[in-house]
């Protein structure tokens, strides 16, 4: 097989040293499956793990959390079924996806719809798995609620509009600049942030009553607008930031029963990751959820995964992922 290997953490995106090595494919138990991994999403974590971000990262590792595949060795139900996953100890606290195998539970294995093909199931992991896990901690949309998701166009933030129109919520999402949602069929009411009231849009058009979910998807930029656009018992999901300290009104916070919800997908294992996938999996297959865009020119084999690191750590506005 082959693998990615990270000796150490780097210092910058132009220190990091990513080796390609050839190994044996590791050894499973009667619980595990060996999958034959045919695509793999490359994460911000993923390249936020190398830089040593993640304090919990184990050294030397293979990286990668998200993965698709075909079952090579395990019990003779599952080989040549075609499987896909994610988990938040992938590629931080064990070796993880960006590899030609790979090695994990029986139940981590997701079975892929038809729907998918192997490069949108490998890319979809982590997204999904962190919106649907802030859903539940905050509370299921409901038909009737109002959802605001800002940074609407980002991969967690494509994610959380098609949930919450699939649970029937009215969704509004927030871009920097005018752009249509990037999963269009959501009928989500986009906003321009760069030159529109955000808070304006969303109290004028629902009659005053804001939003009873707040998915907060870049923390900082957009947190007093966030906290502003709350309605009354509303509650704000939060998954990153770009400042640490932000101001906060405890005042404004109480009087008006509002919750934080904070978000770390890197405590949901592969097992973990699963069920939150399996969840998803009927969205999937009627074509209420869609896969996040994988176009050619942003697949990569792993003899150039350097090049897919760089494009994400650049912000790349498709999905990019390593084909071993």
């Amino acid at each position: 097989m082959q693998r990615l290997r990270v000796a150490r953490q780097a210092a910058s995106i132009d220190e990091l040293d990513l080796q390609l090595e050839t190994c044996d494919p590791p050894a499973h138990t009667a619980d595990q499956v060996l999958v034959e991994v045919r695509a793999a999403g490359v994460n911000r974590s993923d390249v936020a793990a190398a830089l040593g971000r993640m304090p919990q990262a184990v050294w030397p590792r293979t990286p990668g959390r998200d993965w698709a595949g075909v079952v090579v060795e395990g019990p003779t139900n599952l080989i040549g079924r075609e499987v896909f996953g994610a988990g938040g100890d992938l590629g931080i606290t064990r070796d993880g996806t960006h590899a030609s195998h790979l090695v994990l539970r029986r139940e981590a294995a997701v079975e892929k719809p038809a729907a998918l093909t192997l490069q949108e199931a490998g890319a979809l992991g982590v997204p999904f798995v962190t919106a649907l896990e802030g859903f539940h901690r905050a509370g299921m949309p409901k038909p009737g609620d109002v959802v605001l998701v800002l940074a609407a166009n980002g991969m967690v933030g494509q994610a959380a509009v098609q949930i919450a129109a699939m649970r029937g919520a009215r969704a509004f999402g927030v871009t920097r600049r005018a752009e249509a949602c990037a999963q269009p069929h959501c009928g989500v009411r986009m906003i321009d942030s760069s030159s529109t009231d955000i808070v304006g849009v969303v109290r004028d058009e629902t009659g005053g009553h804001g939003a009873d979910i707040v998915y907060n998807t870049v923390g900082s930029p957009y947190f007093e607008a966030a906290n502003r656009a709350m309605a009354h018992g509303g509650r704000q999901i939060l998954i990153a930031t770009v400042e640490r300290p932000v101001p906060f009104d405890i005042f404004q916070f109480y009087r008006g029963r509002h919750s934080f919800v904070g978000i770390d997908s890197l405590a949901l294992d592969a097992c973990a990751s699963a069920a939150l996938l399996r969840e998803l999996l009927p969205g999937f297959t009627s074509g209420q959820l869609r896969p996040l865009s994988v176009v050619q020119s942003a697949c990569y084999p792993l003899t150039r995964a350097l090049d897919a690191y760089r494009a994400v750590h650049s912000i790349a506005r498709n999905r990019v992922v390593l084909l071993p």
